[in-house]
C-alpha cells in the first residue's frame, strides 16, 4: 500500500525534506512506500488532506529562530478533522544560491519569509543593499535567479543540486543549530505519545480567564512546553491560545484536565497526542 503525502512544494523545499524523512521512517517501520505530492502553499497542503486528496500532510509548525508558523496554526484551527500523528524535528541549513561572482553584484534576494528572517544577520553583513523579496517557498525563489548574477535565492543545498544552480555560500543561517518542527497530520485519530497539542478560545476577556485555564494543567503537574496566541479574526483584542503539553491526552491526569478545560473555554480543539522524531 502506498500512502500519499501533501507538502509545501515544489521539490527541494524543507517540507519535501521532512516528507522524505517521514517516508524513510515509515518504510523502515511498516514496509510501505509513500508518494509525495507538492502544493503551492501551506494552506493548500492542509486543505488537500482535509478534502481527502491525500492520506497525510506535513506542515511546519515552529522554527527555533523565528518561532511559530502562524499559517499552519490558523489552518489547523479552521480544519476540524486533522489530527497530529508525529512531530519531526528537522535541521535547517540554508544556502545562498546565485550566478554572481561576488556579493557586491547582488541586487535582489528571494526566499520564503521564514528563510529570509533566519538569515537576516548574514544578509545585513554580506548584501546590505539588496532588496529582500518573499516567495511562497524556498524552492520557488530559484526561478528568479538570473544568469547576469544580480539576483540570489536562499534555499537548501539539495534544491540547488536539483535545479543545477551554483551555491555562493553555505551555510548562511544566523544560528548553526537552526531547526524546524513539522507535524505529520492525517484524518485518523492520533496514536498517542509524549506530547499533546490543543487550542482554545475564552468565553470572555476578563481578568484571570487565561490563568484559570492554565492553572488546570499546573494543578495536575502537567508541563506546558509551548503557548502561543493568535487573533480570532472576529474582533480586535480577541485571541485563540495554542498550547503543547508533555503528557498523553489518554492519561488519567490529562483526561481530567481536558474535561475541566472544556468548562472554562468557549471552544476547545484537541489536535492529538504524538511522539517526537528527530531526523
Amino acid at each position: 500500500m502506498t500512502q500519499t503525502i501533501a507538502y509545501l512544494g515544489p521539490p527541494g523545499t524543507y517540507g519535501e525534506a521532512a516528507a522524505l524523512a517521514w517516508s524513510d521512517w515509515w518504510a523502515t517501520h511498516h514496509g510501505e512506500n509513500s508518494q509525495r505530492c507538492p502544493y503551492p502553499s501551506i494552506f493548500q497542503t492542509l486543505k488537500a488532506l482535509a478534502s481527502g486528496e491525500t492520506d497525510l500532510a506535513i506542515a511546519p509548525v515552529e522554527n527555533s529562530i523565528q518561532g511559530s508558523v502562524t499559517m499552519t496554526m490558523d489552518a489547523l484551527w479552521q480544519m476540524d478533522r486533522l489530527q497530529i500523528q508525529k512531530a519531526l524535528v528537522l535541521p535547517i541549513s540554508h544556502a545562498f544560491i546565485s550566478h554572481a561572482q561576488s556579493f557586491s553584484q547582488i541586487r535582489e534576494v528571494y526566499s520564503h519569509p521564514q528563510a529570509l528572517a533566519q538569515c537576516q544577520e548574514w544578509l545585513e553583513r554580506n548584501v546590505p543593499n539588496a532588496q529582500l523579496i518573499p516567495t511562497n517557498s524556498t524552492t520557488e525563489s530559484l526561478q528568479h535567479i538570473d544568469e547576469a548574477g544580480t539576483m540570489a535565492a536562499i534555499a537548501s543545498r539539495r534544491a540547488a543540486d536539483l535545479y543545477q544552480l551554483p551555491v555562493l555560500a553555505h551555510p548562511i543561517n544566523d544560528r548553526p543549530d537552526n531547526c524546524t518542527r513539522f507535524w505529520v497530520l492525517s484524518r485518523q485519530p492520533s496514536p498517542g505519545g509524549t506530547h499533546t497539542s490543543l487550542a482554545f478560545d475564552l468565553p470572555s476577556n476578563s481578568p484571570g480567564a487565561l490563568l484559570k485555564a492554565l492553572q488546570i494543567l499546573a494543578d495536575r503537574n502537567i508541563n506546558m512546553s509551548r503557548i502561543e496566541s493568535r487573533p480570532t479574526k472576529r474582533s480586535l483584542g480577541e485571541y485563540l491560545f495554542f498550547i503543547d503539553f508533555e503528557a498523553d491526552s489518554h492519561s488519567t491526569s490529562a483526561q481530567t484536565a481536558l474535561e475541566e478545560l472544556k468548562n472554562c473555554t468557549e471552544t476547545l480543539k484537541i489536535f492529538g497526542s504524538y511522539s517526537v522524531l528527530e531526523v
